[in-house]
């Protein structure tokens, strides 16, 4: 049987969500789908600050929810160590909007999840990605063409992670147990 997980790697600027297939009897993972929500601060000053940033919280928090309800479970990787105020605001906000989810997600710390992807905790943006898409050659990645080639852009750090959130949440203890119910609960039904 295979269940959708998400992996959430949430700012309040670049949100990625990777939504991928756990094949419950082999332990493989595919990617399903890849969304990145963008939000940018309003320009002009025709309105508030508070309520550009409450209209952008409010734009993540809903697509964040319709695409990933349809998940048995989620995995988030929280934000923390902000210096600024505009960062701190971000995490809070980022930390609400997991909060608030249908499916609650599981805590995945930064560490793990480059761990769990390139087997060490300062991975670069760029390794990845490129651990990302090597892995998952057909998932639906952002694109430029560059010299008649197809190759992965920047925005791709985000998603990226998003797959490597779920690699590490799959190890989690948790995760475990879930799946062993929901292998005896396959077991009673049949």
């Amino acid at each position: 049987m295979k269940i959708k997980i998400a992996g959430l790697d949430g700012s309040l600027r670049n949100f990625g969500i990777a939504k991928m297939l756990y094949d419950t009897d082999t332990g493989a993972l595919s990617v399903d789908d890849l969304l990145l929500i963008e939000t940018e601060k309003e320009q002009t000053k025709k309105m508030r600050a508070s309520s550009d940033t409450f209209e952008r919280a409010k734009k993540l928090a809903e697509q964040a929810d319709a695409f990933t309800k349809d998940c048995v479970v989620t995995f988030a990787e929280v934000p923390f160590g902000g210096k600024s105020y505009d960062a701190v605001l971000g995490f809070g906000i980022v930390i609400g909007i997991y909060a608030s989810l249908t499916v609650t997600p599981e805590e995945v710390a930064p560490a793990q999840t480059k761990i769990a992807a390139v087997g060490t905790r300062t991975a670069s943006k760029e390794e990845m990605i490129h651990w990302a898409f090597n892995l998952y050659p057909d998932a639906p990645w952002l694109t430029t063409k560059r010299g008649g080639v197809m190759v992965p852009t920047q925005k791709n750090e985000h998603l990226a992670d998003g797959c490597g959130v779920v690699h590490a949440g799959i190890k989690l203890p948790s995760f475990r147990q879930a799946i062993q119910m929901i292998a005896a609960s396959q077991k009673l039904a049949a």
